[in-house]
């Protein structure tokens, strides 16, 4: 039988468009979509559990995959199969994740799924910014208890004209690329690289985007209708107590309130709290904690909450006892570590994060191979965060998606400040050995500082705060939080990283908890971010005010020559010979890319001694080495000849050519020795191809004096013909 389907379009204003269309693929699924836009093609399916799990919590995951047949490819690797997610899909995953989870209920606690796989590809269209629109239809078209229709797009801008999911041609010429989450009347995340824009240009963007999310909302709306709307499913709620809540708070809220003005360190703050808890639990039975102790547990988190949300509005003291503007104590050290090519300490209160830099060839370089993108990344980051930064022993199970996520964040940071001219692939490393709020910004700060620390000749220093936001929707009260703590980050209405340097923003990340931010409100927090990150920045700038003049002694040097294609294949030489044994000799690294338009040959050399550098230079110069006709070069003799003596360029060793001896002199020469000897060094004039011997001619007697023509001498040329020795040619006349 065939399908009805069912179908919905997107206008986007400029002769795209994007179609939602159910009914035909994946039915059994409770909810199941296709999100097309040119020829790309995603496939969206959602299915929850009707049990809820024993957990108190949403286990929702969201899994994002590209396939290798959408882009008529196999996959690289031995095995011919698409295996773990790269790290292009973890992020795809995190910026769908942030937005969905927010809008199911807090109660609801049933295993979901959400798999976005993209099934066809457009090199003209960048699938991620669809992934969000084509999770939120599927959730749209089934039963589950979710607040509203969402969606994301991407945002670029070129020549000041803002563009709504741009294409990766487009987004080269941008000076902005930003994902932005939203509801119908709220923004909910945003993420994304700018070239040094200003707050009020972000702001502008993110309005923009919001535009188009509408449009993409009401969509979904009509595509469900369509469809027939499911009624919502029941599902059993959290155990609740009003009268218990009211009890615990009453018992908590002032104690808690006290601490939390006192202004103590996270593990004495953590103490104090854990004591009023256990004041509270000894109140009752063990009786009735079998039976209330979780009500108790979240009930007395509630009040802790409220406690130090109200503390902060009313006083404007926070659990630290900081101002709300107030940076925490900060410390900076570059050149900690001895044997790395760079490395720096950033510590900001309670987190610090060690950076290190390794400079490389192109060899070295980051290989992205994805359906939907293929290419390399001369400058990447790595993001560690182990256990024992926050106090913890946890099994280490491979790089966590947060990881992926938080490391992401600060490689757009910086990468806009690396050189065009670098000649070098970058990785730098942040380690987490200290974890109490933004790390990832600390790893901004830190790889700053260990990039300038390393010679990289960054174009400007980047420093990066984490901000936060509490408020009350009754009073109309807030307060922006600069460098919030970990426990900020989880009471508070907004958690926003903004990077940048002294010229404006490079990078940020928002996560806005409450509905209808006020775009003043956010305007307000962007502008005391930069009062912040312009404090952090001198600070960077007092350890470090400009990036080393050169590399470190034991770091290699660099060193960049282009060769004309032809000599390619003399640098290599047969089965990689010469290459081998130069990098031997020399103790330097070589690598040969070809350029496949000018088809010339761009060779890295790579060597902490310079001498092993200059050798490899001069070997290049010596192949590379074309003499041009007319001149006169310097030449040494390396080889005596009954005919001649071979001569090497000195300007180009191993360059040699035969100096005949009919030009060593004008003078008959009868042995080669009577003019020349091994070793000696000389002038010669080049000649180019002799048309007659076709070989190479240089000449010693062509920059002597001629000597003068002696008395009864013929000129050349001059024997009359019956004194010439009879040819063939003659002798078949006669």
């Amino acid at each position: 039988m065939i399908p009805k389907v069912y179908r919905e379009v997107i206008d986007l204003g400029d002769g795209r468009e994007i179609s939602l269309e159910t009914g035909k693929l994946a039915k059994q699924a409770h909810g199941s979509v296709v999100v097309q836009s040119g020829k790309c093609m995603l496939l969206c399916t959602v299915v929850s559990n009707y049990k809820a799990a024993d957990v108190d919590f949403l286990p929702l995951t969201v899994d994002y995959r590209e396939k290798f047949a959408a882009a008529g490819r196999y996959p690289g690797g031995f095995f011919k199969r698409e295996a773990r997610p790269s790290d292009g899909e973890v992020l795809t995953m995190r910026l769908v994740d942030r937005v969905l989870r927010p809008l199911f209920p807090k109660d609801y606690h049933s295993e979901t799924q959400v798999m976005i796989q993209l099934m066809s590809h457009d090199e003209n269209v960048m699938p991620d910014a669809m992934a969000a629109l084509a999770a939120s239809a599927a959730i749209q078209l089934s039963d589950f208890p979710f607040e509203c229709p969402i969606s994301e797009v991407r945002v670029g801008r070129i020549n000041g004209e803002f563009i709504i999911n741009p294409t990766r041609a487009q987004l080269d010429e941008s000076d902005i690329d930003m994902v932005i989450g939203a509801s119908e009347d709220s923004v909910m995340m945003v993420e994304g690289e700018m070239d040094e824009i200003s707050e009020e240009e972000m702001t502008e963007a993110i309005k923009f985007a919001h535009e188009a999310i509408k449009v993409q909302c009401v969509a979904q709306r009509k595509l469900a209708e369509a469809f027939g709307k499911k009624e919502v499913r029941e599902y059993e709620p959290e155990r609740n107590d009003e009268e218990l809540a009211q009890k615990i708070h009453e018992m908590a809220y002032d104690k808690v309130y006290a601490v939390a003005k006192q202004g103590s360190s996270k593990k004495e703050r953590g103490a104090a709290f854990a004591e009023i808890k256990e004041e509270i639990l000894a109140t009752f039975s063990e009786e009735e904690l079998e039976d209330i102790g979780d009500l108790v547990s979240k009930y007395y988190g509630k009040a802790e909450k409220a406690a130090v949300r109200d503390l902060t509005l009313n006083e404007g003291l926070r659990l630290d006892g900081r101002k709300t503007t107030e940076i925490r104590p900060i410390w900076c050290e570059v050149d900690y570590l001895p044997s790395t090519h760079g490395s720096s300490i950033f510590t900001r209160g309670e987190t610090q994060a060690l950076a290190t830099v390794t400079l490389g060839t192109s060899r070295e370089a980051n290989q992205i191979d994805m359906p939907s993108y293929e290419g390399e990344e001369t400058f990447y980051l790595h993001y560690n965060f182990p256990p024992f930064s926050t106090g913890e022993a946890r099994p280490i199970r491979g790089t966590s998606r947060r990881e992926v996520g938080h490391g992401n964040l600060a490689q757009r940071a910086l990468k806009g400040m690396i050189p065009d001219d670098c000649p070098y692939t970058v990785r730098v490393v942040s380690e987490i050995l200290e974890s109490n709020g933004s790390s990832s910004m600390a790893t901004v700060c830190s790889g700053t500082m260990a990039l300038m620390d390393a010679g990289v000749q960054l174009k400007k220093p980047v420093s990066g705060i984490a901000m936060g936001l509490i408020s009350d929707a009754d009073s109309g009260n807030y307060a922006v939080l600069s460098d919030i703590l970990g426990d900020e980050d989880h009471l508070g209405d907004m958690d926003f990283k903004v990077t940048g340097t002294a010229d404006g923003i490079t990078a940020c990340q928002m996560d806005i908890k409450i509905k209808g931010l006020s775009y003043e409100i956010l305007v307000n927090a962007l502008k005391q971010a930069r009062d912040g990150r312009l404090h952090i920045l001198e600070k960077l700038t007092d350890t470090i005010a400009t990036p080393n003049a050169d590399v470190k002694g034991h770091a290699p040097k660099m060193v960049t020559r282009t060769i004309p294609g032809e000599y390619i294949g003399a640098l290599i030489g047969p089965g990689g010979k010469v290459i081998q044994e130069l990098q031997k000799e020399t103790n330097t690294t070589i690598v040969i890319n070809e350029d496949p338009v000018t088809e010339e040959g761009n060779v890295e050399i790579l060597g902490t001694d310079q001498e092993g550098i200059d050798a490899v230079l001069a070997k290049i110069d010596s192949i590379t080495f074309k003499p041009q006709v007319g001149s006169v070069y310097e030449v040494k003799v390396v080889k005596m000849l009954d005919f001649g003596a071979v001569v090497e360029y000195t300007e180009a060793p191993g360059n040699e050519v035969l100096l005949h001896v009919s030009e060593l002199a004008w003078e008959r020469t009868e042995n080669v020795s009577d003019v020349v000897n091994m070793g000696d060094i000389m002038d010669v004039k080049y000649f180019g191809i002799d048309s007659r011997t076709r070989k190479e001619k240089v000449s010693r007697k062509a920059l002597l004096p001629r000597p003068p023509r002696k008395e009864g001498d013929r000129p050349k040329g001059d024997r009359p013909k019956g004194d010439r020795k009879p040819r063939n040619n003659d002798k078949k006349e006669n």
